[in-house]
């Protein structure tokens, strides 16, 4: 019985947590392009992001390295 319970509670927050997941609106991609030096560029990529995400695919995130000083 308990695991019962720990099995429908955890696919029961795993629901709700997916359900509020928000995308990123225009206006926020605006705001964010406005400051980069190639703001169209950014938009487009951005835009080209969500669109994947919304259809359940991959994205590349860039990884740079630290570098110490």
């Amino acid at each position: 019985m308990k695991l019962l319970f720990k099995v429908f509670s955890l696919v029961l927050l795993s629901l709700i947590m997916a359900l509020e997941a928000y995308s990123i609106s225009n206006y926020q991609i605006f705001k964010i392009c406005s400051k980069k030096r190639k703001e169209k560029a950014c938009i487009k990529r951005l835009k080209f992001n969500r669109e994947l995400i919304y259809r359940g695919k991959p994205i590349e995130i860039p990884v740079y390295p630290y570098k110490t000083k």
